[in-house]
């Protein structure tokens, strides 16, 4: 689920933050070196942010049902490409030599 910010997105959520002197120079630096609107670029962060702790989540929980399906899964044989089967019967090219 990727952040977006374009303008084909209503924006109807407003942040009021406050920031150092220094920190505004930074934060409209980078945007401008970026090339997107300061507001863009100031949600961009943020939402990077979160996207990478939600994505880290390590607690799921399941029906009985669905954590038997998973476990199921977990237990089949993988699947091998035959693509990958040909690459790998291949003799090394560092031992080809």
């Amino acid at each position: 689920m990727a952040c977006r910010t374009t303008h084909d997105l209503a924006k109807s959520a407003r942040f009021h933050v406050r920031a150092t002197h220094r920190q505004a120079q930074l934060i409209r630096a980078g945007a401008q070196r970026k090339g997107l609107k300061l507001t863009d670029y100031i949600i961009d962060s943020p939402c990077a942010q979160a996207e990478m702790e939600l994505a880290n989540q390590n607690h799921f929980v399941l029906s009985k049902e669905k954590w038997n399906a998973f476990l199921r899964e977990l237990d089949r044989p993988p699947k091998v490409p035959a693509g990958l089967k040909r690459l790998f019967s291949r003799v090394p090219v560092a031992e080809s030599r």
